[in-house]
């Protein structure tokens, strides 16, 4: 056998044990961390989503932002405090935690509206308060640009909403590529990831520290299982394009937003909800001091109070 013959089954031979390890990861992160929630088939997919607090009460509906999940809204603690007065349906989105992602779709900000204008029509919620964080505001924003689906508002927090030339969001999109993507997501993406995520953990509260909540309870293996990464690369891939597809409607939002954001934020700027701010007349922007990406952690109190200002006059859920 020559050199170069050796060198490729030992190649080979590596990858094969990443991709088994990979997978038994995967397995071993599932087990670990069953769903907290309910299952609803929707157009074909695969919904986990959780529900609290009173149900003949008004809606609000939480999206989570790019690689989160449910949890991560329940650690912030904003679940609990609004299921003290409404009824609470936060989402798995398409990908993330337990919730299917076909590969037969582009999941943008407008799919994912669609497929969940239908879930929250088969759970009998009409005109919600709709509250997204980050990669969520699009989705939030989405939804109520739909027709066929009013909100009665949107809290949007922590946002990116006009395109800007953002390097990192293209360099974290390589695992969504056919083929390699695959390749990479399960050999050596879950690895680097590891690697990075304590510093990305930072990153992402700075300029305050990591709640201890959140750095003990988060399921960050859930987070690295290979099908998530995919979710996430794309969505990163996905972010500038649909700010700039979605942009272009803003002014068509009929629904009072309140829009949230933390004055340090190291990963999206708070001019991006300073112009969303000025491009939409009946707006209110709440800029938190000192608080970073996670200012749903930062200040839940006033994101809570918000969607209560909105939720006076939403309905009550159908008979």
């Amino acid at each position: 056998m020559s050199t170069t013959e050796t060198v490729l089954l030992i190649v080979l031979a590596g990858l094969l044990i990443l991709l088994l390890g990979n997978i038994a990861f995967q397995v071993a992160a599932e087990r670990k961390n069953p769903p907290i929630g309910i299952f609803i088939e929707c157009d074909g997919v695969h919904l986990h989503y959780i529900e609290r607090g009173d149900a003949g009460a008004p809606c609000v509906v939480l999206f989570h932002g790019n690689g989160t999940m449910i949890q991560d809204l329940i650690l912030s603690g904003l679940v609990d405090r609004l299921a003290h007065n409404y009824r609470v349906i936060c989402f798995d989105r398409p990908g993330f935690g337990y919730s299917d992602r076909p590969r037969t779709r582009i999941w943008t900000p407008k799919t994912q509206a669609s497929l969940f204008a239908m879930a929250l029509d088969q759970l009998g919620v009409r005109q919600p308060v709709v509250l997204g964080h980050s990669w969520g505001t699009l989705v939030a924003i989405a939804l109520a640009l739909r027709s066929g689906h009013a909100v009665s508002g949107l809290v949007l927090a922590s946002g990116y909403y006009f395109p800007t030339s953002r390097m990192d969001f293209w360099l974290m999109s390589g695992p969504a590529l056919p083929l390699l993507g695959d390749l990479m997501r399960y050999t050596i993406s879950p690895i680097i990831s590891w690697a990075i995520m304590p510093k990305l953990m930072r990153t992402l509260f700075a300029p305050r520290a990591v709640p201890p909540a959140f750095k003990n309870e988060f399921p960050l293996s859930m987070a690295l299982r290979p099908k998530q990464l995919r979710a996430a690369a794309e969505e990163s891939a996905f972010l500038i394009p649909a700010a700039a597809q979605l942009q272009r409607q803003y002014q068509d939002i009929r629904c009072p937003v309140r829009i949230v954001h933390g004055t340090a934020d190291r990963l999206i700027e708070a001019d991006q909800s300073r112009r969303l701010h000025e491009a939409l007349p009946r707006s209110l922007l709440h800029l938190v001091e000192n608080a970073g990406h996670m200012v749903t952690y930062a200040d839940p109190l006033a994101i809570a109070d918000a969607v209560a200002t909105l939720a006076l006059t939403a309905p009550t859920r159908i008979a």
